[in-house]
Order: structure tokens, then C-alpha cells, then sequence
């Protein structure tokens, strides 16, 4: 039994970033140096020298939707609708606030955007249906219309505006679909990716939906009784089959944040596409990942539990030390780079 409460740790929110840094490859990198050596402190866009040729460099290439609407009730009140899915039948699921005072069947208008909100499916979320002014409505439609009338969702933390919605993208987000950013992404650049193919080192891509449960903190006590939420994820056979040849030849597959994990993890040991569940906790067996770069996360989230199964309780002594030394956290913050072969310390 593995406590949530062993997962927690003091964040002042002054040491949550609130911007992102510009560029985005002059974020600081706290560099994993194994059990009892303290880490080595770079910066992004020293990536290329540290990793190796013939590694394998793995990077999410979802976009974020612009799924947050603002929207009025014919009453004049106001209505915050947040889009998470679209499904099969052409409803979403969605965030409605406040969500109280919208009854099934209520219609609310963002710009030529009409929402008819129904029924609570469970956990707070509701299922919508989207009506377009003068259009059928289809997924290309609909996300024409997001483009015009929605805004990029950022996580509650944020509190700062941001000037340029495209700095919540990475340089390489090409498929919609996601409500959240793959945030270590953020920081990597055009001239980051072009020194690792230079040195030897294969990109590859990989496409994974982050959902709103990404940033959820654990809800309950045990952390083996936590559900992860379900994301659809693709990762073609032959990424797969170049991550397979670099580990058989000696090198390392590097995946670029935690959804980049979860997608090599779940394909690696079942579907090359579809939706996956899985918790990657304790003693996991890494059987595609090797390195991880990725931010400072939120105390008590799956995703520090993710960074605890990958290299043990090491990861107390990186973020004590990327505290002492002015590392930003969380989504908009500095990254770290770790390492599984140094194993995982208790």
C-alpha cells in the first residue's frame, strides 16, 4: 500500500510560473546524475550534448483546442463552457459553470455558437451538443468555429493572461485534440530539434489527447485505489519499431513529457492506437522509455507518481534541490531530465 500523502511536498505559489520564459529553449534543466551524486543544472537548450547518437527523441504532436467557450444564457447570464471530447455521436462532454444553474436543456450562444446542455454523466461533467449559425455542424465545423470563438484553456494556476495563445502550443502541435498542453514540449525549439538530428539523434512523434485529469490532484487516500483518466493515444509501428531497434542496439528512447510515456508504455505492451487507462505507479516495468524530460509537477499528482516509478524517491532530492535554486514549476516552469538506468532509489 503506497500513500497519497508520500507524494506531497511544499510548492509556494511564488516558484509557480506565471509566464512562460522566452525563448522557450532558455528554460533551466536539472539534469538526473543517479543516487547520491547531486543533479547538474543546463539548460534546454544544451539537449543535444546530453543525449547520445542513436538515441530515440519522442515528442506528442497534439494540439490544444481553443475549447473554452464564454457564453451568455438568453436571461443575460453568463455560462463558462469548457469542451473535453467530442464522441461518436457528435455530443461532447464538457465543464459547464455554474453548472447548478444550467439545467438539461438549457441552450446558451458563444458568437455563432449556440451550446444545448444536458444531462450530468458522472464526476461533475456534462454532455452538450454544439449548434453552428448557418452551418452543419461537424467535427471540422465545430473546430473552425472554436478557432473564431473559443479560447485556449489554461490550467487554474495560471492566473496571468496570455499575450499569445500560440506560446501554450508546442512548436510541433499539428493534431487537435487536446484540452491541456504536453508541457514539456513547450520549452523544446526548431533549433533544439535540429541539433539533436544533427547529432545523430532520431525524432519521432507520437499523438496522445491530454485530458483535464492530467492536472487533478489524487482524490483519494491509497494511490492504488486512484482511477486514471482514459486518453486516446496513436503511435505508428514504425516509431514503435525505431524505439525497439535504438534499446536493442544500446541506445536510449527519450520521451518528451509524461503523455509521451503513457502512449510508448501502452503500445509497447498492447493496441498501437486506441484509448488507455494506464497508472503508471511503483515498482511499473518501463518497457519502451529510458529517459524523461518533463516539468516540476503538482504535489500529490499522478504525475509525480509517474516520476516516483521511474526513478524512485530520487526525484524528493530534485525537487529539494530545484526549489534551493529557483527552478520554476508546473506547466509554464523549468524541466528536469531523468534517467531509469541509474534505478529507481527507496
Amino acid at each position: 500500500m503506497t500513500l497519497v500523502a508520500d507524494f506531497d511536498y511544499r510548492l509556494p505559489e511564488e516558484r509557480i510560473a506565471q509566464v512562460p520564459v522566452e525563448p522557450r529553449d532558455a528554460a533551466r534543466l536539472l539534469v538526473d546524475r543517479g543516487p547520491g551524486r547531486d543533479p547538474d543544472h543546463r539548460g534546454v537548450r544544451d539537449l543535444p550534448t546530453l543525449l547520445d547518437p542513436g538515441d530515440v527523441l519522442v515528442v506528442n504532436e497534439t494540439r490544444v483546442m481553443p475549447a473554452r467557450l464564454r457564453a451568455t444564457k438568453s436571461t443575460g447570464g453568463e455560462v463558462e463552457v469548457l469542451l473535453l471530447e467530442r464522441e461518436p455521436d457528435g455530443t461532447w462532454q464538457a465543464l459547464v459553470r455554474p453548472g447548478r444553474r444550467v439545467r438539461p436543456g438549457t441552450v446558451v450562444v458563444a458568437g455563432d455558437i449556440a451550446v444545448e446542455v444536458g444531462d450530468d454523466v458522472g464526476d461533475g461533467v456534462r454532455r452538450v451538443r454544439l449548434r453552428l449559425v448557418g452551418g452543419a455542424s461537424t467535427p471540422a465545423s465545430e473546430l473552425a468555429a472554436l478557432e473564431s470563438y473559443g479560447e485556449v484553456p489554461l490550467p487554474p494556476y495560471i492566473r496571468a493572461t496570455l499575450d499569445d495563445p500560440e506560446r501554450y502550443q508546442t512548436v510541433f502541435a499539428r493534431l487537435p485534440g487536446s484540452v491541456a498542453a504536453p508541457t514539456a514540449g513547450l520549452h523544446l525549439t526548431d533549433r533544439v530539434l535540429d541539433g539533436c538530428r544533427e547529432r545523430g539523434i532520431r525524432v519521432e512523434v507520437i499523438d496522445l489527447h491530454v485530458g483535464l485529469g492530467t492536472f487533478r490532484p489524487i482524490a483519494t487516500d491509497r494511490v492504488e485505489d486512484h482511477i486514471m483518466h482514459s486518453e486516446h493515444y496513436r503511435v505508428a509501428s514504425d516509431v514503435l519499431a525505431a524505439c525497439r531497434a535504438a534499446r536493442i542496439h544500446g541506445s536510449k528512447v527519450v520521451a518528451v513529457g509524461t503523455t509521451v510515456a503513457r502512449a510508448l508504455e501502452a503500445a509497447a505492451t498492447g493496441p498501437l492506437e486506441g484509448r488507455t487507462e494506464l497508472f503508471i505507479q511503483g515498482d511499473h516495468r518501463f518497457a519502451a522509455v529510458d529517459r524523461l524530460l518533463t516539468n516540476f509537477h503538482m504535489p500529490r499528482s499522478s504525475l509525480l507518481v509517474l516520476v516516483d516509478s521511474f526513478i524512485g524517491a530520487r526525484w524528493r532530492r530534485a525537487y529539494d534541490v530545484a526549489l534551493d535554486t529557483g527552478y520554476r514549476f508546473l506547466s509554464f516552469g523549468d524541466c528536469c531530465l531523468l534517467d531509469r538506468s541509474w534505478g529507481r532509489a527507496r
